[in-house]
């Protein structure tokens, strides 16, 4: 027997056919990249994606084709957005940070078509041109006014683009599985892999982590999402804020400490969420400026471990409540947030940042276990460590066109290639990646743990924790380190800060002092490029060892 309710597929542009309906008249406020702040509303949002569909359709763009994005968060970009979704093709996010080889390949391997760019990429895409071998036509994201003179072949201003359709149109139907967006994975070991959300996974991913438990977001909420759509699938919120019917604000490329709070305080946003190294900028112009934050409620920090220093600032000293959430690529992306359960209501003080500092519990639809590397469940006792893995309607089954070959394991769990714990109540925390664990005298030793703990020290800015070789121990912490301006901290003050917080064990061997650490494309410390760069480094015990 089969039930007997309306056949009504889960499809992304009825998202933004909500908020125009319900929210019409609510803002979506841009910081534009030719400079004015910008103006417009769910109603017209949506009314300017209708002529992005009408016109991709005239192109002959239609079901399963390619269109890329390299752009910063705005109107434009959103809007495109939902106009490739809407005429049944899939938006490809391009992260401008990826070597400019990789934006080559993953054009390529993703097909694309037409590729949609910011002033800001002009000269990266002049760069690669002759690489690119599918794109059809740039559609650059500004006026006639302001394109300037390029190289680029069969290039046009997005506004008179545009212009070439009256948005009457109906969006095209599709089944909810098709593909909806692609975003490949940073490619820090080999190349860069697809993965391929469909519109099903886009709308339940939205649905469950807008619950109460997860980040709860509402019409009332202002929401500024700083983490770029193309790092990730912007962590959903380019679908959660217009499904909750909230204002949008979004800060184009000007990412400083200075201009974020510009926005933050002048568009009273509510709710904001990116990267810890966003937010360590932020809070140094709020310290150097004596600056608050009276209308911030929620910052959520994710893409790597939230140091404890800076969610202790945050609730401590701003009254802004820290969401920590974990995701990747490949679960669309979220797939934890640590808020509080009743079971620890109760705690106060170091207690309760203990809870804040995990990356929290799933929502429904995401299941997780942690194995040994042979495959064997591990207690849920807060203590032993696993191989995290994960499963559930927004999880990846396959990378685009078969890379990596098979990723799941029997029960069709995904290895997320991290380290974690996972508590009695369902809270998981990630203690490093399989990769980056230190294995010393048969023991593991969290390299996260330890550069959060560093990065509390007063004067260290940023730390990165690598493991060295060693004869006795197989492997010992290094710890890294970029002092804040002006401070040089004496390697046994670091030490002594840190005895207590950790193991006696875990302490590093040795401390070296650097004037930056590598990144990732996505803003994760690059350990890669630390461990070719320390290769030969002898740490003292070694020598001592021998």
């Amino acid at each position: 027997m089969q039930g007997l309710m309306q056949d009504w597929p889960l499809l992304c542009h009825r998202i933004i056919d909500h908020a125009a309906i319900y929210h019409g008249g609510r803002e979506v406020v841009s910081r534009s990249v030719e400079g004015p702040i910008h103006r417009t509303t769910y109603a017209e949002l949506r009314r300017r994606s209708l002529r992005v569909a009408q016109v991709l359709d005239r192109h002959g763009i239609g079901l399963g084709d390619r269109v890329a994005t390299l752009a910063w968060n705005t109107w434009r970009h959103l809007e495109s957005w939902y106009g490739i979704l809407g005429v049944g093709a899939v938006y490809h996010t391009v992260n401008p940070r990826l070597f400019p080889d990789q934006i080559a390949y993953i054009v390529n391997h993703a097909e694309d078509r037409i590729l949609f760019t910011d002033l800001t990429f002009l000269p990266l895409l002049e760069g690669i041109a002759d690489k690119l071998e599918t794109i059809e036509l740039f559609v650059v994201l500004t006026d006639e006014a302001h394109l300037p003179q390029t190289s680029l072949r069969n290039v046009v201003a997005y506004e008179s683009w545009i212009a070439e359709g009256d948005g009457d149109f109906a969006w095209k139907a599709v089944d909810e599985n098709a593909a909806a967006g692609m975003c490949y994975t940073s490619g820090t070991t080999g190349n860069p892999k697809g993965v391929v959300y469909s519109h099903r996974s886009n709308v339940l991913h939205s649905l469950a982590f807008n619950t109460p438990d997860m980040l709860g977001i509402a019409a009332r909420d202002r929401v500024m999402p700083v983490v770029p759509m193309f790092h990730a699938n912007g962590w959903s919120l380019a679908f959660t804020a217009p499904m909750a019917g909230a204002t949008m604000i979004l800060p184009g490329a000007k990412m400083d400490g200075e201009s974020l709070y510009e926005l933050l305080d002048g568009e009273r946003v509510t709710l904001t969420a990116a990267v810890p190294t966003v937010w360590l900028g932020l809070l140094q112009h709020l310290e150097a400026s004596g600056k608050m934050l009276p209308h911030l409620k929620r910052v959520v920090i994710g893409g790597s471990a939230c140091p404890r220093a800076m969610a202790e600032t945050f609730e401590n000293v701003y009254d802004v409540e820290v969401i920590h959430a974990w995701g990747m690529t490949e679960t669309n992306p979220l797939g934890t947030v640590a808020t509080i359960k009743p079971d620890y209501a109760g705690l106060e003080g170091d207690a309760l940042f203990d809870i804040k500092e995990t990356q929290g519990h799933p929502p429904f639809t995401v299941e997780m276990k942690i194995t040994d590397d042979a495959g064997n469940p591990q207690p849920w006792d807060g203590e032993t460590f696993g191989r995290l893995k994960v499963r559930g309607p927004a999880v990846a089954k396959s990378y685009f066109k078969g890379e990596g070959g098979e990723i799941l394991d029997e029960a069709g769990f995904f290895d997320t290639g991290d380290v974690s714990t996972i508590d009695p109540n369902g809270y998981m925390h990630i203690t490093d990646r399989s990769k980056d664990v230190i294995k010393s005298g048969g023991e593991w030793i969290s390299s996260i743990d330890l550069e959060n703990v560093a990065v509390g020290h007063p004067d260290v800015a940023e730390a990165a924790v690598i493991g060295a070789a060693h004869p006795k121990w197989d492997e010992r912490p290094l710890l890294i380190i970029v002092a804040k301006p002006g401070q040089m901290p004496a390697k046994e003050d670091i030490v002594d800060f840190m005895r207590g917080k950790v193991a006696k064990w875990w302490l590093p061997d040795d401390i070296v002092f650097v004037d930056e650490i590598p990144h990732t494309a996505t803003g994760k410390i690059l350990k890669t490029a630390l461990r070719e760069q320390f290769r030969g480094y002898r740490l003292p015990s070694a020598d001592a060892a021998e």
